[in-house]
């Protein structure tokens, strides 16, 4: 990889001795190996390189030297600099630059694996006569490389100063970087010192160079792009647009990288989670048919932030059939993963626009499945079922045949199924259900990330909402205490209300949502949503709320009460909340405070 360099300016000596020496290596062009002159820096003139001690030259002597660097330079040869960490196809690179007639300047690994594919290379230090050093910090910032990189070719005085230097111009850069990315986020991790060693220098700035003088030079940082450069070059075309985009990409790859250089040296200095400034580089994994409405356009975004690397997530799950994702089956397909990875009991999870419709825990799935469609099965037809255990051939048999609740014949539809894994005969069968069914497999999330969210002209940035019930304390503030059975049915509707939109009610029993109510603008209209699909089975169910309750008395509290609720759970914390408690005395309630609460917008 081309690391930095120092620039020292070359001398020449002042004898005349050493100047017919000068003249006469020039003429015989016997210059071949640096070792015929120690402790000498070095004049780059075209494609003869020229070696002089380094003592103080005459002014007339310099002009002599000036004027050769002047003859050869001006041979019109082309030159492409090559200098890749990552050297997939560089063997077709190679050849095909080569026989469009360009000479190929390289450094280090890239010009042995060059010259191992039988590719003619002229190294670096035979432009610049000046060798690697400093542990390979310091290869390439020097004029005789830069100068033939940012010369503008329409501009009569840059091409004047090239002359003068006898420095030749480059039309072509492929340059890609250290592998920083990979080294600081490898399983063993990395040693400060070693990741700073990873920063690379001299390649950024080539890239940067080159993409300034696109209109000069073709910059490439992708091996993708190859095929279409060689094409490019042979057609003998001049499209500027073709060299803009080459160029963006460019940009585009050292701010991906100096953004991943710049997260990871902020977790070093032990700084906040929320540093000043922030840089967060995403890449596009597909374009989508359309928004969350058709005259929307859209496009799918992978988080390339060193934070996300094996942090799981529905944005780096693997599709195994059906049609394509589209932006709301992101959305839904994420909400319903999220839910079911904070089970620790195998469960089921079935999510409509976002919300849990139906969620059920069983050490038999099968169970946990009917149960979770059985919750609101009109809601649960064309929404996304989840699991949080392996999908078998038994499991993948029963998604496909079951039948809705609602008529006994109508089979289940849904957009997506989204578990951890999948037996191979779980897999063909799911497959024989619908074309356009979209398996997914996917990691659960990791706790502690940086949850963002956009709105007009900023964002919001926060700890991702992780809490479960074993993190915190239900605290009973009512006369009656909580049967056992009951504070586990209190924690299971606490850990599903979490998921679903404010203001939000879940009612549950015996680890099953049985109703749930989402969205509403007043905490009474929610609960009488979930009241409704609870229906008769809310006699000694446990209540949750995602917030405390403003008021109790002939509101959300008393009409609970009087519904035959066992138990509620809310996070307390309103200035009613003595009205809260005496309701639950009043009708034998028992009331959990949790000191907790999870609004969900």
């Amino acid at each position: 990889m081309l690391g930095t360099a120092a620039y020292s300016a070359a001398t020449i000596p002042s004898t005349a001795h050493a100047a017919n020496t000068v003249r006469r290596a020039f003429q015989s062009n016997t210059f071949n190996s640096v070792s015929h002159f120690p402790s000498n820096h070095f004049i780059v003139c075209g494609r003869f390189h020229i070696a002089v001690p380094t003592k103080a030259m005459s002014h007339s002597q310099t002009l002599a030297a000036s004027e050769l660097n002047h003859q050869s330079s001006a041979s019109g040869n082309k030159q492409a600099l090559i200098s890749l960490s990552d050297k997939k196809d560089l063997t077709l690179l190679g050849n095909g630059l080569q026989e469009l007639g360009y000479t190929i300047v390289s450094t280090g690994g890239t010009a042995s694996a060059l010259e191992n594919a039988g590719v003619s290379v002229t190294k670096v230090e035979q432009l610049t006569r000046f060798p690697e050093m400093l542990d390979g910090r310091v290869k390439t910032l020097h004029p005789n490389i830069h100068g033939g990189i940012l010369a503008r070719r329409d501009q009569k005085h840059h091409m004047e100063a090239l002359n003068k230097h006898g420095i030749g111009m480059f039309h072509v850069v492929v340059v890609n970087l250290y592998p920083f990315y990979d080294k600081v986020t490898s399983a063993g991790g990395i040693a400060f010192d070693d990741g700073i060693e990873n920063i690379d220098i001299g390649g950024p700035a080539m890239i940067r160079a080159a993409a300034k003088n696109h209109k000069d030079v073709l910059v490439v940082v992708d091996s993708q792009d190859y095929p279409a450069l060689l094409e490019f070059l042979k057609g003998g075309q001049d499209d500027q647009q073709f060299r803009r985009k080459l160029a963006w990409k460019a940009f585009e790859h050292v701010a991906s990288y100096d953004s991943a250089v710049s997260e990871w040296l902020w977790k070093q200095t032990g700084g906040d989670k929320f540093p000043p400034n922030m840089t967060v580089p995403l890449s596009l994994k597909s374009s989508l048919r359309y928004g969350e409405n058709p005259h929307q356009k859209a496009a799918f975004y992978v988080d390339k932030s060193l934070s996300e690397v094996n942090a799981g997530g529905i944005a780096t799950a693997v599709q195994h059939h059906g049609k394509e994702m589209s932006y709301n089956n992101y959305l839904d397909a994420d909400a319903a993963w999220n839910c079911v990875s904070e089970f620790r009991n195998p469960t089921c999870v079935i999510v409509k626009h976002t919300n849990p419709c139906g969620v059920a825990s069983r050490d038999d799935i099968l169970e946990a499945y009917r149960l979770a469609v059985k919750a609101d099965p009109v809601s649960a037809f064309g929404g996304i079922v989840a699991f949080n255990i392996e999908v078998d051939e038994t499991l993948a048999k029963e998604i496909r045949e079951f039948r809705s609740p609602t008529d006994g014949e109508t089979r289940m539809f849904y957009e997506i199924v989204v578990a951890p894994k999948y037996t191979e005969k779980g897999l063909e069968v799911l497959r024989g259900k619908s074309k356009t069914l979209r398996i997914l497999e996917a990691k659960k999330n990791e706790k502690g990330k940086l949850s963002l969210r956009q709105v007009g002209g900023g964002w919001l940035a926060q700890d991702s909402d992780d809490l479960t019930p074993e993190d915190i304390q239900f605290n009973v503030v009512s006369e009656k205490k909580p049967q056992d059975s009951e504070l586990r049915d209190a924690e299971f509707a606490w850990l599903c209300v979490k998921h679903v939109k404010s203001n939000a009610i879940v009612i549950a029993k015996d680890n099953c949502m049985l109703g749930m109510g989402s969205g509403q603008p007043n905490r009474l209209e929610s609960l009488r949503i979930a009241l409704k699909k609870a229906g008769d089975d809310v006699k000694g169910a446990a209540l949750a709320s995602d917030a405390f309750f403003p008021f109790a008395w002939k509101d959300a509290v008393e009409e609970a009460c009087e519904s035959g609720v066992g138990v509620i759970a809310e996070p307390g914390g309103s200035i009613r909340d003595g009205d809260a408690v005496d309701c639950c005395n009043k009708y034998g309630v028992s009331l959990l405070f949790t000191n907790v609460r999870h609004f969900r917008h």
